[in-house]
C-alpha cells in the first residue's frame, strides 16, 4: 500500500475541478457549434477553425470569471474574518466588564 495518507478533501476538490472544467468545455463546444450553425456560410475547415477559436475565447472568459469570483471570495473572507475578530473582541470586553461589575456588586453586598 501507499505510505502517504490521502487527503480526501483535496482529492474530492480535484475531481470536482476536473468535472467542472469538462462541463465548461462541453458548454463552450456546444456554444461554438450553435454559433457556427447560425452563420451558415463557413466551409467545414472554416467551421472547425471558427468553433475552435470560439471555444478558446469561451474558456478564457469563463476562466476570467472564475478568477474574479475567487478573488472576490478571498476579499469577502478577509472582511468577514476582520468583523468576526472585532465582534469577538467586543464580546470579550463586555464579558470582562460584566464580570467586574458582578464582582463589585458581590463585594458591596458582602461588605454591607
Amino acid at each position: 500500500m501507499d505510505e502517504h495518507p490521502v487527503d480526501l478533501g483535496a482529492f474530492l476538490n480535484d475531481i470536482e475541478g476536473h468535472l467542472l472544467l469538462a462541463a465548461t468545455r462541453r458548454d463552450g463546444h456546444a456554444a461554438a457549434a450553435r454559433f457556427a450553425d447560425s452563420l451558415g456560410w463557413p466551409t467545414e475547415t472554416q467551421r472547425a477553425d471558427l468553433e475552435a477559436r470560439f471555444e478558446t475565447e469561451y474558456l478564457a472568459l469563463v476562466r476570467s470569471s472564475w478568477q474574479r469570483t475567487e478573488a472576490r471570495g478571498r476579499e469577502l473572507r478577509a472582511e468577514y474574518e476582520e468583523r468576526y475578530r472585532v465582534l469577538r473582541g467586543r464580546l470579550l470586553a463586555v464579558f470582562l466588564l460584566g464580570c467586574a461589575l458582578l464582582t463589585a456588586a458581590v463585594s458591596l453586598v458582602a461588605a454591607g
